[in-house]
């Protein structure tokens, strides 16, 4: 950056960015994960080049979305600490756009039915071949030859497996704890917990984020169209088709119940709306 740029009005922003782009160097470069801490404010000022007032306000924009927490120290103790909760804070970025961007419902609708089949597919491709793979990788686990990396890598697939199988657990028991919602926002709620499992299921963090958020948003209209539709059956029968399709392993009727689910949860957003 020359001393121009640092004299413009927009330094402040530009500072901003080279933190986050300083951070992202460290997590890659460095492998820092929760609980490391980043250089002090004076050490960054001096690697990026900018003023250490900018850099202690891009700190404290960071600590606000609950990425980093500030650390009172000197010497080794200095510097903000890297926090456990980049998750929320990327969902609580994506709610705040989708509340200002005005977003029509069809946009969002569609939206959820791209991710939400896509999510439902993989999960159940997934499924599919870690039934079909779990014969051999027993087999290898127990062979005298198996190597070191083969063990690693099908201790990896076993890791994956467990979480899918985990997910959809909880999806299962969404299902039941619908069944058994009192009113149509404690339906909502466990509705939600469902289809952030699915989204959990196909293995993809990001994924999640953004569907946290879109739930989220939505979660009014939700609500809404369950008092719409008075009747909860038909709604139950699709996440119950949905859960089915996944643990069979069948992607092509994980989609298409995906795909029934939302436009009968939401009619009025179809294409032709």
């Amino acid at each position: 950056m020359t001393t121009d740029e640092r004299r413009r009005p927009d330094a402040r922003p530009r500072a901003f960015e080279e933190v986050l782009a300083r951070i992202e160097e460290r997590i890659g470069a460095d492998g820092l994960t929760v609980g490391d801490r980043l250089p002090g404010e004076r050490q960054l000022a001096e690697q990026l080049g900018v003023g250490r007032s900018s850099v202690r306000e891009a700190l404290r924009v960071l600590e606000t979305l609950g990425v980093v927490a500030s650390q009172a120290g000197r010497g080794p103790d200095a510097g903000a600490v890297l926090t456990s909760r980049p998750g929320n804070a990327l969902t609580d970025l994506l709610r705040l756009h989708l509340g200002l961007a005005t977003l029509s419902m069809r946009e969002v609708i569609d939206t959820r039915l791209m991710i939400e089949q896509w999510a439902a597919a993989r999960a159940a491709t997934a499924n599919a071949t870690a039934n079909a793979a779990a014969p051999a990788r027993t087999a290898a686990q127990t062979a005298a030859q198996t190597t070191e990396a083969q063990a690693a890598e099908a201790q990896a697939a076993e890791a994956r497996t467990a979480e899918a199988e985990t997910a959809t657990a909880r999806m299962a028991e969404a299902i039941a704890a619908m069944d058994a919602a009192r009113d149509p926002a404690e339906f909502v709620e466990h509705d939600i917990a469902f289809h952030l499992a699915l989204a959990e299921a196909a293995g993809n963090r990001l994924i999640v984020a953004v569907m946290r958020a879109l739930r989220d948003a939505l979660r009014r209209y939700a609500v809404d169209a369950v008092v719409r539709l008075g009747d909860t059956g038909g709604l139950q029968d699709d996440h119950r088709r949905i859960h089915r399709a996944i643990e069979d392993g069948d992607s092509g009727a994980a989609a298409a119940a995906v795909a029934e689910h939302l436009a009968r949860a939401y009619p009025d957003s179809g294409p032709d709306s």
